[in-house]
């Protein structure tokens, strides 16, 4: 049976920046992915723009160069297939990890392929690098589940004309209030705060805040979601003394960008302990958790509270993972595994 150095799951920037770490360590190394490469990021809308600078996004000591301030998402899906290319990682797509389980010589890590083919491996060690926009944060009211109820906001134009309401109060739904308002939706923003987010980026924020003072995009603060139905949905406005009277929103599409969290659910199974934020216990000098050999970079640190957590900083946490990994196998010269 052959057992890897290290297995990684997950191939966003955290995951591939371990996995070059691991290469220069000369570890025998696997990343499996559930999607393609850099999932969340092919999944934000098409035009997404970044709210930080190129370099900040570079791992491996690739260089990532854009004629812009703020790169796109189309420049940084090709910046990492280059990235996977120069340094050769080997990469699983399409392979789906159902489960970690820890045993006397390891891991065994059980994974599906996209044609349903089950397969079993094992390492000595793994790295969740999950990340969490794979898993959206449900409100948890009735309708929920209805066809024209979405967790992610792609392209505006199928909206021309309707009624659309936009759950959420931070960049995601900032960002889909404007665009879906430019063409040519009528759009009621609910927040359930009585402001905007701080961390909405600084260009979106004053654009978004005086669209709501002109009337041109409705907006209800201080309201939660009730209900969502075929073809409105039902807020209630939050007062000091408590719910106030329902109020009925007319919609033909709704979306519900209210956060996303990691798989604590494949974290609990593999025996991880998570605290009352659902963030995984773990060393911060070294982000092993309580199972030893087992691994969070990433997003996966985070639980609900996504916010701490960017491909910015993300992306440092593969370095100190390594070295521990590394100091505890055999000696080996450091260098890229031929």
């Amino acid at each position: 049976m052959a057992i890897r150095d290290v297995i990684i799951i997950g191939a966003g920037p955290s995951g591939l920046s371990a996995a070059i770490a691991a290469q220069q360590h000369n570890l025998d190394c696997q990343v499996f992915e559930q999607g393609v490469l850099v999932n969340s990021i092919y999944r934000f809308p098409p035009q997404m723009v970044f709210f930080t600078t190129p370099e900040l996004l570079e791992i491996g000591g690739l260089p990532f160069v854009s004629p812009y301030e703020k790169p796109t998402r189309v420049e940084a899906l090709k910046y990492y297939r280059k990235v996977v290319d120069a340094f050769g990682l080997r990469i699983g797509f399409g392979e789906k990890v159902l489960a970690v389980a820890a045993g006397e010589s390891g891991f065994a890590v059980t994974t599906r392929s996209q044609s349903g083919v089950q397969r079993v491996h094992h390492a000595r060690n793994v790295i969740l690098a999950i990340g969490y926009y794979d898993h959206p944060v449900l409100v948890g009211v009735p309708g929920e589940d209805l066809p024209h109820v979405h967790h992610y906001y792609g392209e505006p134009h199928p909206h021309y004309r309707q009624r659309v309401v936009v759950v959420g109060g931070g960049n995601s739904a900032a960002e889909a209030a404007l665009e879906l308002f430019r063409a040519g939706a009528q759009v009621t923003l609910v927040h359930r705060s009585a402001a905007l987010k701080a961390t909405i980026k600084y260009w979106v924020r004053p654009d978004l805040e005086n669209r709501i003072q002109e009337g041109s995009i409705a907006a209800r603060f201080n309201a939660r979601v009730a209900e969502i139905r075929p073809t409105s949905v039902i807020v209630r406005p939050e007062t000091p003394a408590g719910p106030g009277d329902p109020e009925e929103l007319p919609a033909d599409a709704v979306y519900l960008l209210t956060g996303y969290r990691a798989d604590s659910d494949l974290l609990v199974r593999a025996g991880v302990v998570l605290d009352d934020r659902e963030a995984p216990l773990h060393d911060p000098r070294t982000f092993e958790t309580n199972v030893p050999g087992l691994f969070v970079a990433g997003g996966a640190i985070a639980g609900l509270d996504t916010g701490a957590v960017f491909i910015e900083n993300g992306r440092f946490h593969d370095g100190r993972i390594i070295e521990v990994i590394a100091s505890r196998l055999p000696s080996r010269p450091q260098g890229r595994l031929s």
